[in-house]
């Protein structure tokens, strides 16, 4: 699940900062708090896997939301 979780965090992560909402140094922080977030998922098919990276990518956004309120 990690390597999931890692990958879609990390995309939104850099995205925001190309897009200006997110400093450099807060893509390894982000990346590190969602890894850090409990997920109940398996990731055994196609169809867990990419449940998880969207929930990977909804927990980085509403970081990115939090972070920059």
């Amino acid at each position: 699940m990690a390597p999931v979780v890692l990958n879609a965090a990390n995309e939104v992560a850099v995205e925001a900062f190309l897009q200006r909402q997110l400093g450099f140094t807060a893509i390894g922080q982000l990346v590190a708090e969602v890894l850090s977030r409990p997920y109940e998922g398996r990731v055994d098919s196609l169809e867990s896997v990419l449940a998880t990276d969207q929930w990977a990518r909804q927990q980085s956004l509403e970081l990115i939301t939090r972070w920059s309120a």
